[in-house]
């Protein structure tokens, strides 16, 4: 298959900086293009040492954060440490950033405001390029060490709702965006970036577009939908619009009272098929618009339908639901998704 959209996978064993590196040098030689860590203090390493640690040990697979965010780490300190990293590997570095949610909640702050992360964002390209920046300080920021042979390592965000999409669209290098799988939410996302950008004067297909699809691989057809329709409601959880905009209908107690049984969230549960049992109410078609479900040749037939709608999609990132345990179930994942699906598109 030519390769159109670029694929990058976000789920690896991150018990340690080399065993990260053994994975990453792994999906490399996969045909993956990109490489992803959160940033989640409480439950992963540093991820900027571990991406330096991937970077020495491959040769042209790109690496970024899904997701930074500006409430644990200052915007300076951030461009320090992606600026850093991109000195070392020119353009093979990029930095996604987003409010913080699940990550920041963790560790009892609120996650950013659109706002905040605007400024942030802006704060963080303007000190990459070796701008002053004003800070309320004696005198202007300034990162001394920004100024490099190099272009700055592009910025991307993480957006979902339609304020942060617009926002996305007038200040960063690219989005990332977390809809689901329905091409009409994957079409007003989109739009919503463009509108951004041309409010600010920017060329639209100059943004990059990045699609993260939870992506359910599972053969057992019941087991595959019950964690499907966790999803699902982890989306309605956080912006039922989403529902609205495609027409499905939430049939079932307030989410609020449900949300009672799951901790953190139906994203986030630990066990997600009894997660999408309590929303059990939810139909297939709630299901599959908002993940990738079932066996390999299904998963590669429903991205296969979403690739052809022509959408202007340059990366996509099948997000696994659950994540599989690092070792065996985690190659597993990467090895049956290159080679049943990735290559499997036309």
């Amino acid at each position: 298959m030519e390769k159109k959209t670029s694929f990058g996978l976000n789920r690896f064993d991150f018990r340690s900086p080399a065993q990260f590196a053994e994975d990453v040098k792994r999906i490399e030689k996969s045909g993956w293009d990109y490489a992803f860590i959160p940033c989640s203090p409480l439950l992963i390493k540093d991820p900027y040492l571990m991406m330096a640690e991937a970077l020495r040990h491959t040769e042209t697979i790109k690496l970024g954060t899904l997701i930074e965010n500006p409430v644990m780490r200052h915007p300076a300190v951030i461009a320090s440490s992606i600026g850093t990293l991109n000195s070392m590997y020119p353009e093979r570095v990029l930095l996604g950033i987003g409010v913080g949610d699940t990550a920041v909640r963790l560790m009892g702050k609120r996650p950013a405001s659109v706002q905040e992360l605007e400024t942030a964002t802006t704060s963080i390209s303007s000190l990459l390029d070796g701008k002053s920046l004003e800070v309320n300080a004696a005198r202007p920021a300034k990162l001394r060490h920004s100024i490099e042979p190099h272009a700055r390592p592009p910025i991307w965000i993480a957006s979902q709702g339609p304020k942060t999409l617009r926002m996305a669209g007038r200040v960063a290098d690219g989005v990332f965006i977390r809809v689901g799988t329905h091409p009409k939410n994957l079409e007003h996302a989109i739009e919503q970036v463009y509108l951004g950008a041309k409010d600010s004067g920017r060329q639209p297909n100059d943004i990059k577009i990045a699609c993260i699809f939870h992506t359910v691989l599972e053969e057992n057809p019941t087991r595959a939908k019950a964690i499907a329709r966790s999803t699902a409601a982890g989306y309605f959880e956080y912006t039922p619009s989403l529902f609205n905009n495609v027409g499905i209908e939430w049939n079932g107690p307030e989410i609020g009272e449900l949300k009672r049984q799951i901790w953190p969230d139906f994203h986030h549960a630990a066990d997600l098929e009894a997660a999408g049992n309590v929303v059990s109410f939810l139909s297939d078609e709630a299901a599959n618009s908002f993940s990738l479900n079932g066996h390999p040749e299904e998963i590669r037939d429903q991205l296969q339908g979403i690739l052809d709608a022509g959408l202007p999609i340059d990366l996509v990132i099948p997000h696994p639901m659950p994540t599989p345990q690092a070792g065996i179930a985690l190659n597993r994942y990467s090895d049956v998704f290159s080679e049943k699906i990735l290559y499997n598109l036309s």
